[in-house]
């Protein structure tokens, strides 16, 4: 298992729109991957379960990747945390 934390820079946090690219990427990926905020985790590939998160500005977040592609998929996933939120 591999993990990536981040804290969102993006002043409207993870809104819909963003929500649904980072659900889209996480389906294309073969590992299994959970996001968690706070006390709270969400199957990363379910939008509805990212959504009831309610990830805002500065919230900080934990992505946990499982799986035979670990390595390469968390790269993937912090890339666009990176270049989206």
């Amino acid at each position: 298992m591999r993990t990536f934390d981040y804290t969102i820079t993006d002043t409207i946090g993870m809104h819909a729109r963003p929500a649904g690219e980072f659900v889209k990427l996480a389906k294309s990926l073969t590992c299994d991957v959970s996001i968690s905020c706070g006390t709270n985790t969400a199957d990363a590939k379910k939008l509805f379960a990212v959504m009831g998160l309610g990830i805002s500005y500065q919230s900080n977040v934990t992505l946990a990747v499982t799986g035979a592609n670990a390595d390469e998929e968390v790269k993937i996933l912090e890339d666009f945390f990176k270049s989206t939120l």
